[in-house]
């Protein structure tokens, strides 16, 4: 064990132990498109475990784009936004995206992990607050851990408990509610009426991380603060590419002086390389699909509502908070997450497992997630293996209705 490591000692073990059980579940490599079918190991997998909602990342027009900008702009930008690394493409971009949500202006960022960190990082002081559902992403927490603000937590949805911590903080502070749109576990969607009335209130401002909401919900899939008709109450909209946009990237759209601010406040943007040219016209492409074409977002719901039938009727533990096509279902035993990953990958179809520090210990569960692009055929078949695998682990189902 080297010394650097000697303190994170049980972390690894645990790493280990998994491995020499077979069921260690991470970092599997995929040979091929990111697909409804996906390849590993020479082996064809159904692919229910992926962010591509809108099944676009192989969209001959999406490629098609990545291609040509390749040819134009090259493989990369070779310095930050802020000095070398601004293309037109980028700033068309960002004014494609306001103009999607519903605000004055965006700026685009690497990552949406950069996007979030850059914000949150940025938007509140020493003297500020920053509010958020327990179950906000690993990007929300590390962006406000890096603000110097008071980071606070209310539990998840609990709109008793978010007024309880916003009664007790000074109205003369900066107090951001931070929320994702969609929780990306779950499957549940923030109740953003009763938070902003909440906000509206208590003189609250309000963030909303739709990374699993855009592409889903709302007008043209345009996000959770469009699903509500809030978008004039919500002041920032935070969005990924990695998702339904079939790209990679993020993005923070608000009013105008607080994107000019954070052009020149956001650390993760200045001190980043710019997103790729491949990158910014692939999601270019994905948008033009997403407004011209709503019989994609029409069939991922199709799918979703179709597979959240059949799996309450196999008798699946989905809990009671699934309104999106993210379907958990839960098993709340670790170890049996990840025996049932392994188990499913071998019967032919690849889920996502859900452990600590992601849910808590009495909630692990498999992530079972829908594309516009699976067949009916294919949902069935993935649920048909779902029963046999949990039928041979001994993990009872409930009673079929």
């Amino acid at each position: 064990m080297s010394k650097l490591l000697r303190a994170k000692e049980a972390s690894l073990a645990r790493v280990h132990t998994t491995k020499e059980k077979g069921i260690y579940p991470y970092f599997r490599p995929i040979s091929s498109s990111q697909d409804t079918e996906v390849d590993i190991d020479g082996k064809k997998v159904l692919m229910f475990g992926s962010n591509s909602y809108l099944g676009l990342t192989n969209h001959p027009k999406v490629k098609e784009a990545a291609k040509r900008a390749i040819d134009k702009y090259g493989t990369g930008c070779a310095g930050s936004r802020f000095l070398n690394g601004t293309l037109d493409l980028h700033l068309e971009l960002e004014r494609r995206l306001a103009e999607y949500v519903g605000k004055e202006a965006a700026l685009v960022f690497s990552t949406g992990f950069l996007a979030n960190q850059g914000a949150l990082s940025s938007l509140t002081g020493r003297n500020d607050y920053i509010i958020l559902d327990e179950l906000d992403h690993a990007s929300i927490i590390d962006g406000s851990r890096l603000s110097f603000s008071k980071v606070i937590k209310y539990r998840h949805n609990n709109m008793e408990d978010l007024e309880a911590k916003l009664s007790a903080l000074p109205q003369s502070s900066v107090r951001l509610i931070v929320v994702d749109g969609v929780f990306s576990m779950e499957g549940d969607i923030a109740k953003l009426p009763e938070i902003v009335a909440l906000a509206d209130t208590y003189g609250a401002n309000i963030m909303v991380d739709d990374a699993h909401g855009l592409g889903v919900v709302g007008l043209n899939g345009a996000g959770t603060a469009a699903h509500f008709n809030l978008t004039d109450k919500v002041d920032v909209i935070m969005g990924t590419f990695s998702k339904s946009f079939a790209s990679l990237g993020g993005f923070i759209a608000g009013d105008g002086d607080v994107i000019e601010y954070l052009k020149h406040s956001a650390r993760s943007l200045i001190f980043s390389a710019s997103m790729t040219p491949a990158a910014a016209a692939s999601v270019l492409a994905t948008l033009d699909i997403i407004q011209s074409e709503p019989e994609h977002i029409q069939r991922l719901w199709d799918n979703t509502n179709y597979a959240r039938n059949l799996l309450k009727e196999a008798g699946f533990d989905t809990g009671h908070v699934s309104e999106t096509p993210v379907i958990p279902i839960y098993i709340r035993n670790e170890e049996q997450v990840f025996r049932i990953t392994r188990m499913l990958q071998d019967q032919g179809v690849f889920v996502n497992p859900v452990v600590p520090p992601a849910v808590q210990p009495d909630a692990t569960l498999i992530r079972f997630s829908l594309m516009s692009t699976h067949t009916f055929a294919q949902i069935e078949t993935a649920i048909d293996k779902l029963t046999e695998t949990f039928t041979l682990a001994g993990i009872p189902l409930k009673q079929k209705i």
